[in-house]
């Protein structure tokens, strides 16, 4: 263990600090995190769909040890790998992972490099087998699927950076999906910086509907989408599946003629004060095999003259009002949060490898780590705190002091009498033993 020298703080003469406190950590709450996995089968489900090929004659390290350890490290805020170091050694990363033998920096570099292209469907085999046992446990039966694009920087030379002139800057340019009812991280595809926002979405949202529409065949979908998905192929690939979609439209000529002609001008409205109308009509542009329902927002502004018009195309019934709809759209702000949370939390963003493939490795295991965490929050919090963000959760129930201690037949974690929200983490706690049984 690795002891820092004494020293005298001003404010007390009679205190010195060192890090020579013995076995203690500052992880204890990853026994929670743990229950969460022991309740998936995650060790189980990771060694039977994720198949690492490795050609090592002798090893101290399993592979999916290390896999892992690496999530259980995200999850308690450590990016950097050489944090593995002296994590190493910490008695509840130990006890949780179950080896006294845990990984160091360079064995998980050695790790990283033995990963392939194959591995990459594995991955997301394994969310998509987490997130059906965690959908069956909340008994979901409606799956709203917010799709998007995001960026990633890159620093250096890394492989198939490229500049985006939207964001103005180099790097990656992911698409990402969601659950937008629930948060679930549903999958992710990195892609070089230059690609279009929605190039490579149907290869993104083609499995996820043929797997809720086949495999769960009563649940209901809507895939939301901005502008850069209005594209033939999202429209019927939703449609082939049965599948509902609200998409907006960029603004052209033609839409904003159709527009102009469905507005009601009255006597009595008061120019000085907003006026809203909402239209709903049949269109279809050159790209389309079909005309499809188009809804208009039409906005003025008080004491301006002229409408701005917003534009949806879906294929819901037309049961549904226009105003109904423009407000299911408006709901998938709640994505953008989703994946602030995964970059700020779960590091989703890292590129620290040159290659491609590896920084497609770490984004996945961030994509595991943020659903852990996010199973965690809506099967084991109350509903007040589900919206809490995981620098929250590692402050009030991960980041917890404790000690382990072993007896010949026992082992036990205490943890410090002076743990605030100690309520609270026990009442998780039993949520999460409890939520086993509905699996």
């Amino acid at each position: 263990m690795i002891s820092l020298q004494k020293n005298q703080v001003n404010f007390n003469s009679n205190m010195t600090i060192s890090h020579t406190g013995g076995r203690l950590s500052s992880d204890s709450g990853l026994v929670l995190v743990k229950e969460v996995m022991n309740t998936f089968g995650f060790s189980d489900l990771a060694k039977y769909l994720l198949h690492i090929k490795d050609n090592r004659a002798y090893f101290t390290h399993d592979n999916l040890a290390i896999f892992e350890q690496l999530i259980m490290q995200l999850i308690a805020g450590y990016s950097a790998d050489s944090s593995a170091n002296l994590l190493r050694q910490d008695p509840v990363f130990q006890i949780v992972l179950g080896s006294k033998q845990l990984a160091s920096q360079s064995s998980i570099s050695r790790f990283l490099d033995r990963f392939t292209e194959e591995n990459m469907d594995q991955f997301q085999s394994l969310n998509q087998a987490l997130i059906d046992k965690e959908r069956l446990i909340r008994n979901d039966t409606e799956l709203i699927i917010d799709i998007d694009s995001t960026h990633s920087d890159t620093y250096g030379h890394q492989e198939q950076t490229d500049y985006n002139a939207h964001y103005k800057t180099y790097g990656y340019h992911p698409l990402v999906a969601f659950d937008g009812l629930t948060g679930d991280f549903l999958k992710a595809e990195l892609r070089s910086s230059n690609q279009y926002t929605s190039k490579g979405v149907k290869k993104l949202i083609e499995p996820l509907l043929d797997h809720y529409s086949n495999a769960l065949p009563h649940t209901d979908i809507l895939v939301r989408g901005d502008s850069g998905f209005a594209t033939p192929e999202v429209y019927e690939s939703c449609e082939s599946n049965n599948s509902h979609y609200v998409i907006r439209l960029k603004n052209n000529k033609r839409l904003g003629q159709l527009a102009e002609q469905s507005i009601l001008y009255g006597d009595n409205q008061k120019w000085e004060e907003r006026e809203v109308q909402y239209f709903s009509l049949s269109y279809q542009a050159r790209s389309w095999s079909k005309p499809r329902r188009i809804c208009i927002r039409s906005v003025r502004e008080g004491g301006e003259l002229l409408f701005h018009h917003t534009f949806i195309v879906t294929n819901l019934s037309e049961t549904v009002s226009p105003k109904v709809i423009f407000s299911l759209y408006g709901k998938r702000g709640t994505m953008e949060n989703y994946i602030k949370e995964a970059k700020a939390g779960f590091y989703f963003d890292k590129t620290d490898s040159p290659r491609f493939l590896e920084n497609q490795v770490r984004m996945m295991m961030s994509v595991l780590a943020y659903n852990l965490v996010n199973f965690l929050k809506t099967i084991g919090f109350d509903k007040v705190n589900q919206g809490m963000t995981i620098h929250s959760i590692r402050l009030n129930l991960l980041k917890v002091a404790g000690k382990l201690v072993q007896t010949g037949r026992k082992v036990y974690l205490k943890l410090s009498s002076y743990h605030v929200h100690q309520t609270e983490f026990y009442k998780v706690f039993e949520r999460l033993r409890r939520s086993r049984q509905w699996i």
